[in-house]
């Protein structure tokens, strides 16, 4: 019997049991709100926000605020840098419980770019739009603040922009970090019950429909748990972006054509290590990408309970997997090996 179609559900109820066993002291103790500037938590973790004036177009992006951090080695060793990217109609903002989560339990420091048109930055000109000029920004932020190595974390449109710079700069990562992610385009191909209904009438339109329906379908994982604390996370960058809403719109069109199956395949051939994650209820970005990245990357997914956004919902995610899950144990002694200057063996596909 071929169980291989169990993968995802088994994996899933793993991470949540794990997560649930060993975090829960954690996440009682340690309650993360979402704060900015000269405003800390418990842990004593703030934001530093900063708007950098490129050209006169504003670039938004934070950086966690503790200066107290220290690297895997103890105190007086530089922290390990991580930038996390956002997905489409998102933001840094919408990021900043988990990155925060990230901080407090990794000692990591965390930047949170916004790109351009999201979440307060100013929108790129039409003409200047691409997934190369998007990843630019990365590099913008690595300059700024004297980043010399760090982890790249990227979600959905996030995941491709992360991709796209990781294939030009490979020696500045340490490792990539891959969530639900749209570099391969199997997503694009929608086959659901929307598609099918408006295929027969209007074919052109259907894979859109479909699109929104599972954006629609996916939005009550968003509320499951502290939905009051999750949907204040979400309202300052959902308010920015529906400003820019006419600017980021190509942006859009542009995904849905985007193909960088050759970039993920580079990346994973000049030996950056990856770490894919995917929502076992992703209707957004389907299991078909996720079978398509790990065949490009040469690596396996980690399923885990949720959705398309389940970072955003539960903000301990990441961070629970890279510190309660096997493959994700694994998978920061290899950060940790690489931040320190020396390499480990390539990771084995986790099954």
């Amino acid at each position: 019997m071929d169980t291989s179609a169990l993968t995802p559900w088994r994996q899933a109820v793993d991470v949540a049991s794990r997560s649930l066993a060993r975090g829960a002291t954690q996440r009682g103790r340690h309650a993360l709100r979402t704060i900015t500037r000269r405003d800390h938590d418990e842990s004593g973790i703030g934001w530093r926000v900063v708007n950098l004036d490129l050209h006169g177009r504003r670039f938004r992006y934070r950086v966690t605020d503790n200066d107290d951090a220290h690297g895997p080695d103890g105190p007086g060793t530089a922290p390990i840098w991580a930038i996390n990217i956002h997905g489409y109609f998102a933001g840094g903002s919408m990021y900043a419980r988990e990155s925060l989560c990230l901080a407090e339990r990794l000692g990591w420091r965390v930047v949170n770019p916004s790109l351009p048109g999201f979440g307060g930055s100013d929108p790129l000109e039409w003409s200047e739009i691409s997934i190369r000029a998007l990843s630019d920004h990365i590099d913008i932020v690595r300059q700024e603040l004297g980043i010399e190595r760090f982890v790249l974390l990227g979600h959905s449109m996030g995941g491709a922009v992360a991709v796209e710079y990781a294939a030009r700069h490979h020696h500045d990562i340490i490792a990539l970090i891959y969530r639900d992610g749209v570099a391969t385009p199997q997503w694009q191909e929608r086959h659901g019950l929307p598609a099918r209904l408006v295929g027969t009438v209007l074919p052109d339109v259907a894979p859109m429909v479909d699109l929104a329906s599972a954006i629609a379908l996916d939005t009550p994982d968003l509320l499951i748990g502290h939905m009051f604390t999750t949907v204040r996370a979400l309202i300052p960058d959902l308010s920015s972006n529906f400003k820019t809403v006419a600017q980021s719109a190509p942006i859009a069109t542009m995904l849905m054509n985007l193909d960088l199956t050759p970039s993920v395949t580079r990346v994973a051939r000049d030996g950056v290590p990856i770490y894919a994650a995917w929502g076992c209820f992703d209707r957004v970005v389907t299991s078909a990408a996720a079978a398509a990245f790990e065949e490009a990357a040469g690596v396996s997914v980690q399923w885990v309970p949720g959705g398309h956004s389940w970072m955003l919902a539960r903000p301990s995610g990441m961070s629970d997997l890279l510190t309660h899950v096997p493959s994700g144990e694994a998978f920061l002694d290899v950060i940790t090996t690489r931040w320190r200057g020396t390499e480990l063996p390539a990771l084995r596909r986790v099954v």
